[in-house]
């Protein structure tokens, strides 16, 4: 009966409403929520035939296009995501699905569509308050474009230069362009004005920035952020390392962290695997510029490790996407996670996105922690601390103008706890997440407990006590029922007794 009574208490104690937290803030790229899509591959909106469209070689086109994208914006909307960031869409040569091939800088490839296609997007985005983001190729060119040819331009590509073609296969048709060639620079220069002046773009991905001059990139993002200052501007990086000099430059706002990257998906891959491995390897940058994921049109989907691992689909990116969403750095989310959607190897990972098999729980699982993180400021711009660790579990705190949230994350096959201690006196825990309530057990200690392999965020608030005038009737109706079990049991041996 102490245990009954004890659990309606428990559950009188999680009704009560949890405040919004919402204050301004000049807008940067912390308050973005990126998708990334791989244009060819995400939904074919005109179906005009076209040669070069062959759904059955993963190398080959397969129909996507700018349309396409339009007919999921609201779907993205709604889903909480506010930036999506597409591949480039340069004309590129036969083939080149992935637009690393470019053959002209200044064209949108027919493929996709065409200028007003994309300049529609744009706006249509912007009408929900959507930002777009497209990827600037500043590196390679097709080994077909004109200049690769021109004898008046030699000198603006660099000669024997040996390309490993082991893990990126599209560097076998392509030219590198020498950075250090003030007319490379200028050129470079005028394609990235030109599609900011052409589209009203809000931000470029620089792709395989690691792999030219620094200093140009150095130039070309602070004249970019000159030229428009709210300009987003991310570097990626071909290699498994992240130089860390890119995060040095004040005009990039993110750069690609693929070991951070790397460390999130092998602790969740597994049950068991303490998360403080990901604080560990976080502690190495300590940055809030990292452009942090669990899987990119070039990587193993996140649900097939999951899956090859033999966990729950469900559980685990709820756990994932609690880090990203809700830890310093800028989090990306490549197209078809949220159905989610399969595959290992370019040919599986890079296919058309099946919107018709979808997980609707999958999908209230992203909405809630997306939602979450564009509510509370202070999980977009907050510092970063460790509080405690108790093997598969750990809990973070993050401050940011006098607010302060605990992160807890048990990626353990077992029930956890941690105790913490810096909480001032009157003050209680409620889960944003999962419901749950913390309060301070009488000595300054809070013990935050968490089911197997779940997670919640707290928001600190007064504490509120309990709600007497509410529970009062119920615990009288509890104490009668128990009396009269009480009362029933006594009569009843009597009666043994007297027969």
């Amino acid at each position: 009966m102490k245990k009954l009574l004890h659990i309606f208490i428990v559950v009188l104690f999680v009704m009560t409403t949890i405040p919004t937290v919402s204050f301004a803030q000049e807008a940067t790229i912390h308050k973005e929520i990126i998708y990334d899509i791989l244009v060819d591959r995400f939904n074919n909106g005109n179906h005009a035939f076209s040669e070069q469209v062959r759904i059955d070689d993963p190398y080959a086109y397969h129909g996507g296009d700018l349309e396409g994208i339009l007919l999921k914006l609201d779907d993205l909307k709604e889903q909480g995501f506010t930036t999506i960031s597409l591949s480039s869409i340069m004309d590129n040569a036969t083939d080149g699905y992935h637009g690393y091939w470019i053959e002209d800088f200044y064209t949108v490839e027919e493929q996709f569509g065409t200028l007003e296609d994309l300049t529609l997007l744009v706006e249509e985005a912007h009408k929900r308050d959507m930002k777009v983001m497209l990827e600037l190729v500043t590196n390679y060119v097709a080994n077909t474009h004109p200049i690769v040819t021109d004898v008046e331009k030699e000198n603006w590509i660099l000669s024997n230069v040996e390309l490993d073609t082991t893990n990126e296969s599209w560097l076998s048709n392509v030219s590198v362009l020498n950075q250090d060639n003030p007319e490379v620079q200028e050129m470079l220069m005028d394609v990235a004005l030109h599609w900011l002046e052409e589209t009203d773009v809000d931000g470029f991905i620089l792709h395989a920035a690691d792999q030219g001059s620094m200093e140009f990139v150095d130039t070309l993002t602070t004249e970019l952020k000159e030229f428009k200052p709210e300009l987003m501007i991310i570097a990626e990086v071909l290699s498994d390392q992240m130089p860390k000099e890119l995060l040095e430059l004040s005009a990039i706002d993110a750069v690609d962290n693929p070991e951070l990257s790397q460390a999130i998906v092998d602790a969740f891959a597994n049950a068991d695997n303490p998360i403080i491995s990901i604080y560990e390897k976080w502690e190495e940058t300590k940055s809030n510029k990292n452009l942090i994921y669990v899987d990119n049109r070039w990587m193993d989907r996140f649900t097939q490790i999951v899956s090859e691992n033999k966990r729950d689909d469900v559980n685990t990116w709820n756990l994932a996407l609690t880090y990203l969403f809700t830890t310093p750095g800028v989090p990306i989310i490549f197209q078809g996670s949220e159905i989610p959607m399969y595959g290992s190897g370019v040919e599986q990972t890079q296919q058309l996105v099946n919107f018709n098999s979808g997980d609707q729980e999958l999908e209230e699982v992203y909405s809630k922690i997306l939602a979450l993180r564009k509510q509370f400021p202070v999980l977009q711009y907050g510092d970063f601390e460790l509080v405690e660790t108790d093997q598969g579990m750990s809990v973070f705190k993050r401050s940011y103008q006098g607010e302060t949230m605990y992160i807890a994350i048990n990626n353990d096959s077992e029930s956890r706890r941690v105790t913490i201690t810096d909480i001032e006196e009157g003050i209680q825990l409620r889960g944003v997440l999962g419901d749950d309530l913390v309060r301070d057990q009488g000595n300054g200690e809070y013990k935050i407990a968490l089911p197997r392999e779940a997670a919640d965020v707290y928001i600190m608030e007064e504490d509120s006590g309990i709600n007497w005038a509410f529970v009062a009737p119920i615990v009288i109706i509890l104490l009668l029922f128990v009396s009269a079990v009480v009362y029933l049991s006594k009569k009843q041996k009597k009666r043994d007794q007297t027969n």
